[in-house]
């Protein structure tokens, strides 16, 4: 895993703590910024690529796992906690609201190295997620009003036909509309198409007639 392409940020009052945490990360090519407190890593400005954040529970301005609870409904880097003064209940409320580990000193270099490692892989993952629906948005946005009608009927299992009497139009017309949603949502199969509609959270339009009837 190259460090270039991503950052650890280390909370930790201890300028010692800090100091061997940034060598042991730098001896495995990641690079590393160093905080000595929640406050100067909340105010801190951190560049856009994934990350890690490796914090201390005790800390002079508040608790870490204070910090963990006001920054979780935001977007921020998987944490893995390290800590002088572990406990049970605490590291499992670590665990419960998200920390990828909660790793008591002294611990070995091996496991905060493989810890750091699963939260950047974690972070990653949810970066990219959060990409295409970003990108889904974007397509399901160029959409016509027309087309935005005709999407939830086609992914609610429909038929041409029924769908377009839904909407008071041909069944050619509807058909035309459908090709048209599965290409600006680049979806390869009707399959895909529900997939996307379910990441956008398109509400289903469900028929007021019986498949194959007239009411």
């Amino acid at each position: 895993m190259s460090g270039e392409d991503f950052v650890v940020y280390v909370v930790d009052d201890d300028a010692r703590i800090r100091e061997a945490l940034d060598e042991l990360l730098a001896s495995h090519g990641m690079r590393a910024i160093l905080f000595a407190s929640a406050g100067d890593f909340v105010g801190a400005e951190k560049p856009d690529v994934p990350a890690c954040l490796i914090l201390d529970v005790e800390l002079p301005d508040i608790n870490g796992l204070e910090l963990q609870r006001q920054i979780a409904a935001g977007e921020h880097p998987p944490i893995v906690f390290v800590t002088g003064h572990g406990d049970i209940p605490s590291s499992v409320r670590a665990i419960k609201e998200g920390a990828v580990d909660f790793l008591t000193k002294p611990f070995s270099d091996a496991d905060l190295i493989a810890a750091v490692e699963a939260a950047v892989s974690l972070d990653r993952a949810r970066r990219a997620a959060r990409a295409e629906l970003a990108e889904l948005r974007q397509r399901y946005g160029e959409l016509t009003p027309r087309e935005r009608e005709v999407l939830p009927l086609v992914v609610s299992g429909l038929l041409n036909k029924q769908a377009a009497a839904e909407l008071g139009i041909s069944e050619v017309t509807l058909q035309i509309h459908r090709r048209n949603v599965m290409s600006k949502m680049a979806a390869a199969s009707l399959a895909d198409l529900v997939r996307i509609a379910e990441r956008l959270e398109v509400p289903i339009t469900h028929s007021r007639r019986r498949p194959g009837g007239s009411s």
